[in-house]
């Protein structure tokens, strides 16, 4: 009910405020599938309490292949983050929505609406986001951290 606005709004650049858009493969057509959820960021970790538990289907993909991608709001942008997701059985959903709601309203709204349209199978997923190395702002093409001059394999000139 709430999914399908929330979906359009995302697909055609509009971020609403409290939500970002995870993206799974499907477990049989292997193709992208994006389910709008709310933002769980906390650094370089994105909860997410799945309302139905195992029944839901970006659950079931992530059961078949874990690595994910998230759409988020970075200041005015939005960026896609990979992560791989993890689903905590033993984590208890309740506290993880009260944890995440704590003084972002947007978030205990959205826990809210887990809440009223769930059921009571809630599931915490958490996606470990990878962090792209950043280019160093000094040398060009030269990851920061990385050695100047040095050429990745396979990139060697041809001579």
């Amino acid at each position: 009910m709430i999914n399908p606005p929330i979906r359009l709004l995302l697909r055609i650049g509009l971020m609403p405020l409290g939500y970002a858009l995870l993206e799974t493969r499907g477990r049989v057509s292997g193709r992208r599938r994006a389910t709008p959820v709310g933002n769980g960021r906390q650094g370089n970790t994105f909860w997410v309490v799945a309302e139905h538990g195992r029944r839901a289907g970006y659950v079931r993909n992530i059961e078949k292949n874990p690595q994910v991608r998230v759409r988020l709001r970075q200041g005015w942008h939005f960026v896609w983050k990979d992560g791989t997701a993890h689903l905590l059985p033993d984590d208890d959903p309740y506290a993880r929505q009260r944890q995440l709601g704590r003084y972002h309203p947007l978030r205990a709204l959205n826990a809210v609406v887990v809440r009223v349209m769930g059921t009571t199978e809630l599931l915490t997923v958490r996606i470990d986001l990878h962090d792209i190395p950043r280019r160093s702002t000094l040398t060009p093409n030269v990851p920061a951290g990385g050695v100047q001059g040095a050429v990745p394999a396979g990139h060697a000139p041809a001579g």
